[in-house]
């Protein structure tokens, strides 16, 4: 009897590259007095579909960091080690005119002001056909229609007549509207958000960060999502990097690090949002203030504010370490702080 051939295995399906991996990120800036180190070993990862919110305090390194993942730090700024990827692909080590290629296409941009964005001469209809057509082969007919599609989608009512109209002609939430649907002109796999909301007023930031979350459940968009505002990640973020000094200090899902908090930093950042079921007289605060560039402690940059900080935390810098559901950079949770 003629044996059967065994059948062929099955294709196993590959799994989808992270949108974003950061891997022991440097950023210095070089001065007269010797190099300043902005961003020391920062390591990031963003899955498809997800939102990482990145919080910290003015100077803790945020923004700096997405800049260098989009490849606009400005000189003399410049990345001194580690690894950025974007939907597996390295980029760190491209040059200007293939990084240039990838921005736009692989990745979008939203910053804080829209105006920075948006050029005041040339109507809203001609910078959405001219980002579409620089990373498609569409006609400008094709592109046109691509556009009044964007602009529905991030809720631009009357789209077809607001198409020819210029950014002074739109309030603040709209024109954030109008960077949002240039910043996905392409489709990229991952998205950059510096302070989207942060000078908008309270019902417009609702309205902007529930669309950054509808983009990203339905387009499986991945965003890194920079504030200094814990409600807005409340709202809007799946996980959490908290950023001190250039350095993550604790990272985790949003729900385990706003209810349990490792680090003292992200307690003390917890402990000074008001409540609403309980009253108080004074609000908790940190004292002191995030150290400057060149003037940051030996150990644990937070060890001077911190009320648990020993002799341990003066000499030694902590890495990122797990703690409980999430991970910290604090020595309370590697063996104390002696």
């Amino acid at each position: 009897m003629m044996m059967q051939p065994a059948p062929a295995p099955a294709a196993v399906a590959k799994p989808a590259a992270p949108a974003l991996e950061v891997s022991r990120l440097t950023v210095e800036f070089p001065t007269r007095r010797g190099v300043l180190t902005a961003i020391d070993d920062v390591s990031l990862r963003i899955e498809p579909g997800e939102i990482l919110g990145v919080v910290g305090e003015s100077g803790a390194g945020k923004s700096i960091t997405g800049l260098a993942v989009l490849g606009l730090l400005e000189a003399p700024g410049r990345i001194a080690g580690g690894e950025i990827r974007v939907g597996g692909r390295r980029i760190d080590t491209l040059g200007e005119v293939e990084l240039t290629k990838v921005r736009g296409r692989e990745m979008g941009a939203i910053f804080q002001d829209p105006m920075t964005a948006l050029n005041p001469l040339f109507t809203i209809g001609a910078q959405l056909v001219e980002t579409i057509r620089l990373h498609s082969c569409l006609s400008r007919e094709g592109a046109r229609e691509r556009a009044l599609q964007l602009l529905r989608e991030v809720g631009i009512p009357a789209a077809s007549e607001r198409l020819d109209q210029y950014p002074h002609q739109f309030s603040g939430g709209m024109r954030q509207r109008v960077v949002i649907a240039l910043a996905l002109a392409a489709e990229p796999g991952l998205i950059i958000a510096d302070e989207p909301t942060t000078a908008l007023d309270v019902s417009i930031q609702a309205q902007i960060t529930a669309l950054l979350r509808r983009l990203c459940d339905t387009r499986n968009t991945g965003i890194m999502l920079v504030t200094h505002d814990m409600g807005v990640i409340a709202e809007t973020a799946d996980r959490v990097a908290v950023m001190y000094s250039g350095r993550v200090i604790e990272t985790g899902r949003v729900e385990d690090v706003i209810h349990d908090a490792r680090h003292p930093y992200t307690k003390g950042l917890m402990a000074a949002i008001p409540s609403l079921h309980e009253r108080v007289d004074r609000l908790a605060q940190i004292d002191g203030a995030m150290p400057r560039l060149n003037a940051r402690p030996d150990g644990c940059a937070f060890n001077p504010r911190c009320p648990m900080a020993g002799p341990r935390c003066r000499r030694e810098k902590p890495a990122l370490t797990p703690a409980g559901r999430n991970a910290a950079a604090c020595f309370l949770h590697q063996g104390g702080t002696e």
